[in-house]
């Protein structure tokens, strides 16, 4: 086994939300797609809009000249059915950009359509884009909606069934059989080869961690797939079969963590399936079946185990909220956000100092406005004259229009920062995006790679960091230390 061919990717860094001592966890579950094997996002989703577009064409549809653009759309928004927009939510639900078509709405024309909106995500009105592989369905829906308003489809119908139509020519699950046909045909031009993922999870099983597979994906891609990423940089005369105690193929998440399915057990690799009526029994490849029989097969309490996974609902929601399985979330997008953070280090620095004095500026300002309002009326007998104070107020004023048009490049710099329409996945402006709160809020820990594991090691201790409030002393020390 060659020492250059384990060399892992430069690990980003594991993040902490809850802490978690992964020298506790016995048993680690993993997804296959875009968590073990990373695919080029842009090369998948355009072969995906390219199929969608293809089976609008046959419906009659004016659809030849779109085309798939990459920037258009990031995950994390959100698609308004009853408006036809793509929207950007903060944590609260308060949308803070959007876009109908194409074209981004400017802010006055936001405000007035969302001022009194929250998005809830429970409500049908709202479609979340949480994985990678929504990017060309939301690229379409916007060209869509422009072709509708333009009265240019053959069919009269609102934004709703305008995506309702679209989603049911997409027919996921077909699309996705042809995806995966060329992908296997093809998987030096979608597939991204990352030597540390496999020595992460070899490390782990050196220390004593139970591995587990557990993928939508059937067991002919799965086979085929995993050998390809894996064995390559697995040691002589083993396999990626050779990782893992139980593999379970066409697993169905997230129905697979609060269902009941039975499970067959693969006895081939043709995919040759044997009922299993008593569940899951030794190792091998099984298919179907559901979250309870690996927590009865392994012996194990939930606390023991962590699920590692893509996607936010499928993945880690049902699996923290049913099962109380510990998590971890892989956000692809994470290597970009925190080297694009990182290079903006020092105008982020000089913006917090513009914007700090533009405040002390603007707190000058309320007090002389109070002081002509208490000059001016009888109701405070110890209040000064307004003599000066309009001066003063207008000398305040043009110093914070002055800080204003320093501040307004470095503004915009930092909104577009990753994507020059929506910005940064895990941020709505100043504050977190709603990816970002459900992040929070299901993942006990993420990163980028299944491959950041290798930095960490197997006997990390993650501490989350304190939570900050916003009057607590800007100095004050963080306890939080990462793993340890």
């Amino acid at each position: 086994m060659s020492q250059r061919h384990l060399t892992p990717s430069v690990p980003g860094g594991v993040y902490c939300n809850r802490t978690l001592n992964l020298r506790a966890v016995a048993a680690i579950g993993y997804d296959m797609d875009y968590t073990l094997i990373q695919y080029d996002a842009r090369a998948w989703e355009e072969r995906a809009f390219q199929h969608l577009r293809q089976r609008l064409a046959d419906q009659g549809w004016p659809v030849a000249d779109l085309r798939f653009d990459p920037d258009m759309v990031i995950r994390g928004l959100i698609i308004d059915r009853e408006l036809g927009n793509i929207v950007k939510a903060n944590r609260f639900g308060y949308v803070k950009l959007a876009a109908h078509g194409t074209a981004m709405l400017d802010f006055d024309a936001q405000r007035r359509t969302y001022s009194r909106v929250v998005v809830d995500l429970a409500e049908p009105r709202w479609v979340f884009l949480n994985t990678l592989f929504s990017l060309s369905e939301a690229a379409m829906f916007a060209q869509l909606v422009e072709r509708l308003d333009a009265r240019q489809l053959p069919q009269v119908m609102g934004y709703g069934d305008l995506y309702d139509h679209m989603r049911r020519t997409l027919d996921a699950a077909h699309l996705e059989g042809e995806l995966k046909a060329q992908i296997v045909s093809e998987p030096e031009r979608y597939v991204e080869l990352d030597p540390g993922v496999p020595l992460a999870l070899l490390d782990q099983r050196a220390a004593g961690k139970r591995l587990l597979l557990i993928t939508n994906s059937d067991w002919p891609y799965t086979r085929f797939m995993m050998g390809y990423a894996f064995d390559r940089y697995l040691p002589a005369g083993t396999s990626w079969r050779d990782l893992f105690d139980l593999v379970i193929v066409s697993a169905r998440k997230p129905e697979f963590f609060d269902g009941s399915a039975p499970i067959f057990h693969v006895v081939d690799d043709e995919g040759l399936l044997r009922p299993a009526p008593g569940g899951l029994s030794g190792t091998g490849v099984y298919l179907g079946g559901n979250a309870g029989q690996v927590e009865t097969h392994l012996g194990l309490d939930s606390s023991d185990l962590l699920f590692v996974g893509d996607h936010v609902y499928a993945d880690v929601h049902v699996t923290k909220e049913v099962r109380r399985w510990r998590t971890a979330l892989i956000v692809r997008e994470l290597d970009d956000e925190v080297a694009a953070n990182r290079g903006f280090t020092e105008r982020q620095a000089e913006l917090a100092e513009l914007m700090a004095a533009k405040g002390a500026l603007e707190r000058q300002y309320a007090r002389a406005r109070l002081a002509q309002l208490r000059g001016r009326s009888d109701y405070d007998p110890g209040a000064a004259g307004i003599s000066g104070v309009a001066d003063a107020m207008g000398e305040l004023r043009a110093r914070v229009a002055a800080l204003d048009e320093r501040i307004a490049p470095l503004a915009q710099a930092s909104a577009e920062l990753c994507n020059r329409r929506w910005g940064l996945v895990m941020r709505a402006g100043n504050d977190k995006s709603l990816l970002a709160r459900q992040v929070e809020n299901h993942a006990d820990i993420y990163c980028a790679r299944v491959s950041d594991f290798v930095d960490a090691t197997p006997f990390a201790y993650f501490r989350s960091p304190r939570g900050s409030l916003p009057h607590d002393p800007c100095d004050m020390p963080d306890p939080g230390t990462g793993p340890a």
